[in-house]
C-alpha cells in the first residue's frame, strides 16, 4: 500500500472545504489534526483513489476505524454508512433547532451518527462555539 501524498491530503482537505465529511467539524478550528479517511478501507480491499479518500476529524476516524457498515439504533438493521463521495449530506442529515446536533434522517443517517458519534460533547462545543463567530452551520 503506497502512502498518500502531502498532494493528495491537501486536495482531499481542500475538496472538503477543510470540514470533517462525518460531522462537519471544521478543522481551521480544531485542536486536533484532521485525517484523510478510506471511505472503503484498506483492509476490505479499498484504494488510495480520490474517490475512496474522505476529510475526517480524528474523532469520527477513529469511531469508524475500518467500518463501512452499522446497526440501525431503531430497527436493527446492517445499514451502510454515509459515504461523502457518493451521498449529499442533506438527504441523510439535518440540523437540530439550535444547530448543534445533526439528527439523521434516513437509516444512514442515523446509522452514521450513532457509529460516527457525531454528536459528542467536543464536536457540540466547537460547533457553539463556531455560532458565536457566524463559522456554524457550515452550510
Amino acid at each position: 500500500m503506497a502512502l498518500l501524498s502531502l498532494a493528495v491530503k491537501k486536495q482531499v482537505a481542500e475538496r472538503a472545504n477543510h470540514l470533517c465529511e462525518y460531522c462537519c467539524a471544521s478543522a481551521i478550528y480544531s485542536a486536533q489534526p484532521f485525517n484523510t479517511d478510506h471511505i472503503i478501507p484498506i483492509s476490505q480491499n479499498g484504494s488510495n483513489e480520490l474517490d475512496n479518500l474522505a476529510h475526517a476529524c480524528g474523532g469520527c476516524n477513529g469511531s469508524k476505524f475500518d467500518k463501512t457498515h452499522g446497526i440501525d439504533p431503531i430497527t436493527k438493521l446492517l445499514v451502510p454508512l454515509f459515504n461523502p463521495r457518493t451521498m449529499l449530506w442533506n438527504e441523510h442529515f439535518v440540523w437540530s433547532d439550535n444547530f448543534l446536533e445533526m439528527i439523521g434522517i434516513s437509516l444512514i443517517g442515523r446509522v452514521s451518527i450513532n457509529t460516527l458519534k457525531t454528536n459528542r460533547d467536543g464536536v457540540k462545543n466547537l460547533r457553539k462555539l463556531l455560532m458565536i463567530e457566524n463559522l456554524h452551520p457550515p452550510f
